[in-house]
């Protein structure tokens, strides 16, 4: 599980580089950086919804994933624990609720991050995560000094996706194929889109209440594979 530490690690050392950075840094700044960095993250986005295969699959595990979260309300438990966070952080600290489901979304999301993972846990090889650490240090950077201290809080997110994924490596190995790592990766992609969407203030989207998306389309991906294809 090294790969995982060592990627939470460098989430944690951007976020505090990037926290002092906001300090001194003027509110115009960091709205425009805020815009510019929405826009980035929608190109994300896009990159990675386009990797689908079946856009059929995505779809189904979009509506699927809505009507759990919605169900289940997550959004709204989200948002309590936002503002319990920032209640006790204090409000300087920026929207903790948005800079962690923001990061957590970018930093989990991926074929890096599965597949890296699966390696760690099978061979030790933890060379990917490596590299995934040092992308996503410099953007914790930028994503702490415009969305505060939950961007830090979302190395929780990453050790308990990418440890998880490692404890059980054998069993995902077997589970996530490359059609469902590449379905996963582009209905990831489609969540970062609305967050994306969320961040320029263009609609307010329940992005929490679609997270459900995510175990749905590899459920949805392999049921296609066994009795569609």
């Amino acid at each position: 599980m090294k790969g995982t530490l060592v990627n939470a690690a460098a989430v944690l050392s951007g976020s505090a580089v990037g926290l002092l950075l906001k300090r001194g840094m003027p509110e115009r700044y960091q709205h425009t950086i805020m815009q510019g960095l929405a826009l980035a993250v929608g190109v994300i986005g896009l990159q990675m919804a386009f990797k689908t295969q079946n856009m059929l699959i995505v779809i189904l595990s979009i509506v699927m994933g809505a009507i759990i979260g919605e169900a289940l309300n997550l959004d709204a438990l989200l948002a309590k624990f936002g503002d319990w966070l920032t209640v006790k952080l204090g409000t300087q600290y920026g929207n903790v609720g948005e800079g962690f489901v923001t990061a957590s979304l970018v930093y989990c999301v991926g074929a890096m991050a599965v597949v890296g993972s699966i390696q760690d846990g099978l061979t030790g090889d933890a060379s990917t995560l490596y590299a995934k650490s040092m992308l996503d240090g410099v953007s914790a950077v930028v994503f702490a000094s415009t969305l505060g201290i939950g961007v830090a809080l979302s190395s929780i997110s990453v050790i308990v996706y990418q440890g998880s994924i490692t404890l059980l490596a054998g069993a995902f190995s077997t589970l996530l194929t490359e059609q469902i790592i590449t379905e996963l990766t582009a209905v990831g992609g489609v969540l970062i889109i609305a967050i994306s969407i969320l961040m320029l203030e263009v609609k307010k989207i329940k992005v929490a209440n679609l997270l459900p998306a995510i175990p749905a389309a590899v459920i949805i991906t392999a049921l296609w594979s066994m009795y569609i294809n």
